[in-house]
């Protein structure tokens, strides 16, 4: 492999796990304070696919309004999923099936009620960032760039609103003892409710970065969920940095694997190697050691 070759395939890496990082993030904050394991994400995703591609193609929205319009109805659609499908099974003893189970019918339906109403065609949506960034002999898409760049913003400013704000303080504080934040005041219900529509919205951005490169179709949210799962299972579960970190690495295991085997292998490879880590290390690469 050249030198050129290798930093090519090194980005495609770092660019594809960014969009790892934005899923396995939400899965791990959901799972972090809430103990649900929501089986429907990837389908938050692709309802964000197909709502950037009503907004930006349909209507020929500004890419801005559409992103922003996108953002905000796929965190209120999360949301409504908490308030309404979630939090009256938590109520319950044995609500940790009957979440799961909810989850999963909940993902069939919507993956039924896109069929319904976008059909079962594949549907492309242009590219946002037309050109090629040149450095040196490496040459990249400014698609791809841009990728990598908006899913590093964004992760960070949910970093620092987790680890820097008030907010993040309440949310951090329900996810160690949601009963003695209760006794505080903290509203756990309410926090619950705001962490699945933070983690809707890091869904929806994935799905509009992702949007260009790959067809808008009922199924797209299915192989983003495993990974994402494969993600917050490497970065240990509930841990938000490191699921953004294990989605990085699980990212650049695929891409370099890619150059050495055919790419129907790279997915045999990143599970293999989560395989690999859940054996030697239960709690996953980045957990603390109270995990």
């Amino acid at each position: 492999m050249s030198g050129t070759h290798l930093i090519e395939t090194v980005i495609n890496g770092l660019i594809s796990g960014s969009i790892y990082a934005l899923i396995g993030s939400g899965l791990a904050l959901i799972y972090g304070t809430t103990r649900v394991l929501n089986f429907a994400h990837g389908e938050l995703l692709m309802l964000a696919g197909y709502f950037i591609l009503l907004f930006a193609v349909t209507l020929g929205w500004p890419l801005i309004l559409a992103a922003a319009a996108t953002i905000v109805l796929i965190m209120v659609l999360g949301a409504l999923l908490q308030r309404v499908t979630i939090a009256p099974l938590m109520k319950r003893e044995d609500w940790a099936f009957s979440v799961i189970a909810a989850t999963i019918g909940l993902s069939i339906f919507l993956q039924s009620g896109a069929q319904l109403i976008w059909g079962e065609q594949y549907q492309g949506v242009p590219y946002f960032f037309h050109g090629v960034a040149v450095i040196g002999e490496v040459r990249m898409p400014w698609q791809r760039i841009a990728i990598l760049v908006v899913a590093l913003l964004v992760m960070g400013i949910c970093g620092l609103i987790l680890y820097r704000t008030k907010l993040g303080r309440i949310v951090r504080a329900t996810a160690q003892d949601a009963e003695a934040a209760l006794a505080v005041g903290i509203p756990a219900g309410r926090v619950h409710t705001i962490v699945f529509a933070i983690s809707a919205g890091l869904a929806g951005t994935g799905a509009i970065l992702l949007s260009p490169l790959i067809t808008v179709n009922p199924w797209m949210g299915v192989s983003y969920l495993l990974k994402g799962f494969a993600v917050v299972i490497l970065g240990g579960l509930g841990s938000f940095g490191g699921a953004v970190a294990a989605g990085f690495l699980l990212g650049l295991i695929e891409s370099v694997s890619v150059a050495f085997v055919p790419s129907e292998w790279s997915n045999v490879i990143a599970f293999a190697f989560l395989i690999a880590v859940i054996t030697a290390r239960p709690e996953g690469l980045f957990a603390g050691r109270g995990a």
